[in-house]
């Protein structure tokens, strides 16, 4: 069942994070983690979206069964080490996480909308959205469907 729950969001992070990819754009520039805020920023941001998705009746069954206190905090590790933080996520993959959950394109959708809507809320300029905007379509593949 916490399988099951803790899903759309960890879908996004955690595939992230699975790539060990860090986010840089370019030699020498900052890390987006440190255009962000760093990790003040970061927890606020995670908070926000653990917000929206519980109060968000497209998609918050999803995560009826989730402990949310554990949810934002690895919510929180996972956009401080996709974003090139010092944090490190420890939970599963996103196909692995995903696997059997039948997710809809319609329920990441609402995801995207939720983690768009925390962005434009905290004034995250257009360069940072889209990098982090852009590593969640990525992840589409690996989550809806499964």
């Amino acid at each position: 069942m916490i399988r099951k729950t803790c899903l759309l969001l960890a879908l996004f992070w955690v595939g992230c994070a699975s790539s060990s990819r860090q986010v840089k754009s370019g030699a020498g520039s900052k890390s987006l983690f440190e255009r962000l805020g760093g990790q003040a920023a970061i927890t606020a941001v995670a908070e926000d979206i653990t917000a929206r998705i519980v109060a968000d009746n497209r998609i918050n069954q999803r995560f009826a069964n989730t402990d949310i206190p554990h949810f934002k905090q690895e919510l929180a590790d996972q956009l401080c080490e996709i974003s090139g933080g010092p944090c490190k996520y420890t939970g599963k993959d996103m196909r692995t996480g995903h696997a059997g959950m039948n997710i809809a394109d319609d329920e990441f959708k609402f995801l995207v909308e939720d983690i768009k809507a925390t962005l434009d809320k905290f004034k995250v300029g257009a360069r940072e959205q889209k990098e982090l905007l852009g590593l969640l379509g990525g992840m589409q593949k690996d989550v809806v469907g499964l």
